[in-house]
């Protein structure tokens, strides 16, 4: 019938505006790599439990503007984990922006030079979950902790932060230049945080030993 050719066209445009706003979230979300929740591999020991896992693809922690710690060594999946959590965020309608530390200190810096600093700090603080990967990879020096005092203190207790780091969490104050701005930092994110530990084999390791089997003579 007509009347249910016409839901049929209100449903079909309902679809596609959701499907054209998830793949402009996706765009400005600029992952590093491209992850979802169903696609995390469970099958070697890395520490992760399936329930916590489910848990966070529910995407409470967002509403709630809770943040997600993911420390282990390197290769065993920090970054695919941080970007398929920030891929069920969008799928939820949530803004997400991916970032390494070391590429967004150096654009705050910049900003700083070029009178942009404040238009970033809002566009931040406006974004849903900030995902900050390589966290400690390198000393940040006094004049960096700074800025990133100012992004992470915009956000407390509205928006949600994902950290993935090679260094354990007991570890991150020693890499900021200044103690005061340290303490600041991690209070506002450590305190009340989900916090993922990894451990294992690399990752990586694993999927290279199956695309090489050397042939026994």
């Amino acid at each position: 019938s007509g009347q249910q050719h016409l839901e049929l066209l209100v449903d079909q445009e309902w679809m596609d505006r959701q499907n054209r706003r998830l793949a402009r979230l996706l765009k400005e979300a600029k992952f590093r790599v491209a992850a979802c929740m169903e696609d995390i591999d469970y099958q070697h020991p890395r520490g992760l439990d399936r329930t916590v896992m489910r848990s966070l693809a529910t995407c409470q922690w967002v509403e709630y503007g809770q943040h997600i710690l993911i420390v282990g060594p390197t290769g065993v999946g920090k970054t695919f984990i941080a970007c398929a959590l920030g891929n069920a965020a969008c799928r939820h309608g949530y803004t997400v922006r991916y970032y390494r530390v070391p590429r967004l200190l150096t654009d705050l810096a910049t900003a700083r030079v070029d009178g942009s600093f404040r238009r970033i700090l809002n566009t931040l603080s406006r974004t849903d979950v900030l995902i900050l990967d390589d966290w400690g990879l390198a000393p940040i020096s006094v004049a960096e902790s700074r800025d990133l005092l100012e992004v992470i203190d915009d956000r407390t207790q509205a928006r949600s932060t994902v950290i993935a780091s090679q260094l354990p969490i007991e570890t991150w104050h020693s890499v900021i230049g200044d103690a005061t701005v340290a303490d600041a930092i991690l209070d506002r994110l450590v305190h009340g945080a989900h916090k993922l530990n990894l451990k294992g084999e690399s990752m990586r390791k694993i999927a290279n030993s199956r695309t090489f089997r050397p042939t026994m003579d």
